[in-house]
């Protein structure tokens, strides 16, 4: 195994804290008893795959969740349900982040969205006063980047752009088939399962 040098960290679920069935609870109150199967971790309908490639405006996803649940909701109770499965940062966790950004080359490597990229943006300048962007030396996102993991094509964007060796990468994901194709492409990998933390990795 070669020395590590660059961490690619994926965010929901490794550093930020999260929990789905918050938002399927959410949106069964507003009327959308099946949202679980439209949404979760590891399946999403084609329309949640292309909102995280940016494919999807902000005023599309409200109407097609309006169409889904055949009621009149706000744009404000759809995306308060959708952020419902966002906790938050944990302080002790971003004080390491900041140790880790110091120690190793850091990127980031996230399967989201504009809804949530607003929310958890907003949320760490709230708590640190910095952006989260500036804790790694850049911050890659599938609604920005037009692909998604575990596409490879997503991942060889990201070694090109940064010019990375990939036996010096560790990926660190808690999504069982974005570890699975990162380890096929040659880069080193840890699938973070909760109860166990990022923190307690040993970096």
């Amino acid at each position: 195994m070669q020395q590590i040098k660059n961490i690619i960290f994926d965010l929901g679920g490794v550093l930020l804290d999260i929990d789905f069935k918050r938002t399927h609870k959410a949106f069964e109150q507003l009327g959308i008893p099946n949202f679980a199967e439209l949404y979760n971790q590891y399946n999403a309908d084609p329309f949640f795959t292309d909102f995280e490639k940016g494919k999807v405006t902000t005023q599309d996803f409200f109407e097609k969740i309006r169409n889904i649940c055949g009621c009149d909701l706000s744009d404000g109770q759809i995306r308060n349900a959708w952020n419902a499965m966002l906790i938050g940062f944990p302080e002790e966790r971003n004080q390491w982040l900041f140790e880790m950004s110091r120690k190793y080359n850091s990127y980031l490597f996230s399967n989201t969205n504009i809804i949530h990229y607003q929310w958890f943006s907003k949320v760490f300048m709230d708590n640190t006063g910095k952006d989260f962007n500036n804790c790694f030396i850049k911050a890659y996102y599938s609604h920005e980047m037009g692909l998604r993991k575990p596409d490879p094509a997503s991942f060889q964007s990201i070694i090109d752009e940064q010019k990375l060796n990939k036996a010096e990468i560790l990926f660190i994901d808690d999504t069982f088939k974005n570890i699975e194709e990162a380890k096929k492409m040659g880069m080193q990998v840890t699938h973070l399962l909760a109860p166990q933390t990022v923190m307690e990795l040993g970096l």
